[in-house]
């Protein structure tokens, strides 16, 4: 399904939102920077690193909601995922939090307004260049893919809402890059799933009352990879509304799942 529709105060429905009091210390400060364009981020160290070895690297695209300048709040929703000792202990890796600018999107996307100016749908183009922070992640990847630090046979990539559209659009983009992907409630253009159907395994999330991205984006997703006899799982949450991240980090065998895979 091509078009969704989506609502303008949905989208900015965790625009109020701030971290709580959680310590995210253990993720450095950093920034990247390409011909004048910067990408903040925030990076999480493998426990009890081993400058010797390489590591997976684990990608997470925040919301719309988390979307600016600060570089601390796209840690709002899975930054305490990572910090878990259960998660960190047993699976050492390297995580990247990115954090798009205000007004920006991961994934190139069209939209239509009504004469009110509200959002009513929204376009994936398929053959779009990619925006400046999704352009930004792919040049990131392929430096830290050059470091000697990672695995690069082990790039997993995840987001939530305007985070799980950009995950759609990026293994679309470069399904060379990434070993697994989870998109929670996101979307995209269904068409272009056979670019990454057997290339890039899939987890998709979605809650069944999501009033922001219908679950039917990843309903659709999810029978255009079957039919293409893609390795995806798919979970949808009864009764659940937008939030279905809440339940997806609950997940126990979602980064042991991720962890599994490896690229050809």
């Amino acid at each position: 399904m091509r078009y969704l529709h989506l609502l303008l105060s949905c989208l900015l429905l965790t625009g109020g939102m701030r971290l709580a009091a959680q310590d995210f210390s253990q993720y450095s400060n950093e920034a990247f920077y390409q011909k004048g364009d910067t990408l903040r981020y925030r990076l999480l160290m493998p426990a009890n690193y081993d400058t010797h070895k390489k590591y997976p690297l684990i990608v997470f695209l925040h919301g719309s909601g988390e979307r600016g300048w600060d570089n601390n709040a796209q840690l709002l929703h899975g930054g305490e995922l990572f910090l878990r000792d259960s998660i960190r202990n047993k699976y050492p890796a390297f995580v990247l939090f990115p954090q798009c600018p205000g007004n920006t999107t991961w994934a190139p996307m069209n939209f239509l307004r009504d004469s009110t100016g509200k959002i009513v749908k929204a376009d994936f183009p398929a053959d779009a260049a990619p925006t400046v922070p999704g352009g930004l992640v792919i040049s990131l990847l392929d430096s830290l893919a050059r470091s000697g630090k990672i695995d690069n046979k082990r790039i997993y990539i995840g987001g939530l809402s305007l985070g799980g559209m950009g995950t759609f659009y990026l293994i679309t983009r470069r399904p060379d890059l990434f070993a697994a992907a989870f998109p929670i409630c996101g979307a995209g253009n269904v068409a272009t799933a056979d670019r990454f159907a057997k290339k890039v395994p899939l987890w998709i999330f979605h809650g069944d009352d999501d009033k922001v991205v219908p679950v039917e984006a990843s309903r659709a997703y999810n029978e255009k990879l079957k039919s293409l006899g893609a390795d995806v799982k798919y979970t949808e949450y009864e009764g659940v509304g937008h939030n279905s991240w809440d339940n997806a980090f609950h997940e126990p065998e979602l980064v042991k799942w991720l962890m599994e895979h490896k690229r050809k």
